[in-house]
């Protein structure tokens, strides 16, 4: 079976490493994201990864309480790092060879970003997950996936998220809501839908790369997906959203 993709790149929130515990990172939850992404990587997909941090901190919600926004954001992008640092240990422990790269200086314990150097990675078929955001405060890992994605020449970005894809209204506090199949960049801009921040969609729009929304919390979706197949909402250019 072939992937309908050549190189996708992957977001993921920090949060969803907590699992049930809302903190931290679950051995379990991590254990099973990592056979995910495995079972795609042996699709033959060159697949890499951003994670955030906010099972351990959130920049602006510790801004929120007073902190200094740069430094709370800098303290999100160390948050982002230990977990890069776990999901690698998981992917490597199931025999899939994996690079981490940051965006700040840590030259202990992962690779600088360089771009040239994460696309030899990628064709030599090693995950990479890209940590510490865009290495700038005020700016989120939504952005840092976009930009990455776009610097290595991704066909999609890949977002799970704890629903089946974008919807016109919270589906986990109004049952009624409506899925979207498809929509377009500019609609989910013009009507606030929480996908990716406002920065990502349009660096995202500009160079033409389709977001995948999914629920990552399926078994086997990630895989479905890869292989073409409906399990969620594709952001792209559309002259009107499709439901």
């Amino acid at each position: 079976m072939k992937s309908a993709y050549r190189r996708v790149l992957i977001k993921l929130s920090g949060e969803a490493l907590a699992g049930d515990k809302g903190f931290g990172i679950s051995p379990t939850v991590i254990s099973r994201l990592a056979g995910e992404l495995r079972e795609v990587h042996e699709l033959g997909t060159e697949l890499c990864v951003v994670i955030g941090g906010g099972n351990v901190i959130r920049g602006v919600a510790a801004a929120s309480q007073g902190m200094d926004r740069a430094s709370a954001d800098y303290m999100g992008m160390m948050a982002g790092m230990i977990n890069a640092l776990a999901l690698q240990d998981a992917l490597e422990k199931l025999g899939v060879p994996t690079r981490v790269q940051s965006a700040i200086s840590m030259a202990q314990v992962a690779e600088g970003f360089i771009r040239r150097r994460a696309v030899r990675h990628l064709e030599k078929g090693r995950v990479v997950i890209f940590g510490a955001g865009t290495g700038n405060p005020y700016f989120t890992t939504d952005t840092a996936a976009a930009l990455r994605a776009v610097e290595i020449e991704a066909d999609a970005i890949i977002k799970g998220t704890r629903v089946d894809g974008v919807y016109d209204a919270d589906p986990e506090h109004h049952p009624g809501a409506l899925r979207f199949t498809e929509i377009s960049y500019l609609d989910v801009l013009k009507k606030d839908l929480k996908v990716m921040d406002m920065t990502a969609i349009t660096l995202c729009r500009e160079n033409k790369l389709p977001i995948l929304v999914f629920n990552m919390n399926t078994r086997g979706n990630f895989r479905r997906l890869i292989m073409g197949e409906n399990v969620g909402t594709t952001v792209l250019e559309l002259s009107s959203s499709a439901r």
